[in-house]
């Protein structure tokens, strides 16, 4: 299916760009979440409309992701695990308990937006990428700290 992007996509691609996807992937996803447009010749003859109205509201976005970024730098997590002799966890930290933490300091951040190749397994200090908006990345600084007990 032909459709129109009106959001920036990884691996698909930039607003305005005309895009062949799936069928299902179009009509379950991007058309349903404003993504994304049918590519009929109304919405080709409106493309300049569409464009400036998610302009703006890209803006807006990027903006709020900037700032928050801002308050992400200042901050710094300190996570305590219980952990072997080797400094190995028993468990891990997954992106999920970094979410927790930042939330505990009154930071709201989707946990899908924390950038963790793998699950922390082990003690010491991790600088963590946080994927506020296509262009802005935060870098959060992370201590994983023995547990008393």
């Amino acid at each position: 299916m032909k459709v129109i992007l009106l959001e920036n996509m990884e691996k698909v691609g930039r607003a305005g760009d005309q895009v062949e996807v799936a069928d299902g992937y179009a009509r379950n996803f991007l058309i349903p979440k404003r993504k994304a447009v049918a590519a009929t010749s109304a919405h080709i003859k409106s493309l300049g409309h569409l464009l400036r109205r998610n302009k703006g509201r890209g803006e807006r976005l990027r903006h709020a992701a900037e700032s928050l970024a801002a308050q992400i730098a200042e901050k710094s997590c300190v996570l305590k695990r219980r952990a072997s002799e080797q400094d190995r966890l028993f468990g891990s930290v997954t992106n999920q308990d970094i979410a927790a933490a930042l939330g505990a300091q009154g930071l709201e951040v989707d946990r899908r937006k924390i950038v963790l190749q793998e699950p922390i397994k082990a003690l010491g200090s991790y600088t963590i990428p946080v994927r506020l908006y296509p262009e802005v990345v935060a870098e959060l600084r992370l201590t994983v700290e023995r547990a008393e007990g």
